[in-house]
């Protein structure tokens, strides 16, 4: 992680991530953790419909396709977007802490243009922890999930009650999630950055 902000570096007192006994197998579909999420839910028209799945250890892969309505330059993907493929992507990591986190921190170097019709293959894992803080690192690729870098981040995210959400959310939205009857999605809603 050379280039590295202090605040992205793990304290000598961090420890290695543990992986949930009860998180997702690997190669299971993560699913949008709430379907107006910009960046996985389904009910956004325009969001990026980001689909992650669980890796070995703390990593997990996720896809990416760049439409024209994420573009910023004519034919390329905006880098906001990019920016916001690779934040859920990290946020996603902490299904496999199952802990409800949210970003702190997210520096994002851009190596490459993505044009708009490619696919945008992630893969993201955790570093480190210290108490409620949670490092961790992305790349982006394009060509295949072995092709060059595109894009890349370091990031934190610290670990919050659902209050967070509660306290900050707006009214009419919290509620409809907390009246989900569905509870595995009721409590999937609260689970990832917002």
């Amino acid at each position: 992680m050379s280039g590295t902000s202090a605040a992205l570096t793990p304290p000598a007192d961090a420890v290695a991530p543990v992986r949930h006994p009860d998180a997702p197998a690997p190669g299971e579909l993560l699913g949008a953790h709430y379907e107006h999420c910009f960046g996985c839910g389904g009910a956004q028209p325009h969001g990026l419909h980001l689909e992650a799945r669980a890796g070995e250890g703390v990593k997990i892969t996720a896809e990416f396709t760049v439409r024209p309505v994420h573009q910023g330059a004519p034919g390329l993907a905006h880098g906001g977007v990019l920016a916001t493929a690779l934040d859920e992507t990290l946020g996603s990591l902490n299904w496999l802490l199952r802990t409800i986190a949210v970003t702190g921190r997210l520096e994002t170097d851009f190596r490459r243009p993505v044009p708009v019709d490619t696919v945008l293959y992630l893969e993201a894992e955790v570093t480190a922890v210290a108490g409620r803080k949670i490092y961790c690192t992305a790349t982006g690729r394009i060509g295949g999930p072995e092709g060059p870098v595109a894009v890349r981040a370091d990031a934190l995210f610290v670990e919050v009650k659902v209050d967070h959400f509660i306290d900050n959310g707006r009214p009419e939205e919290i509620q409809a999630a907390m009246n989900d009857p569905d509870q595995i999605r009721r409590a999937r809603a609260f689970e990832v950055n917002p």
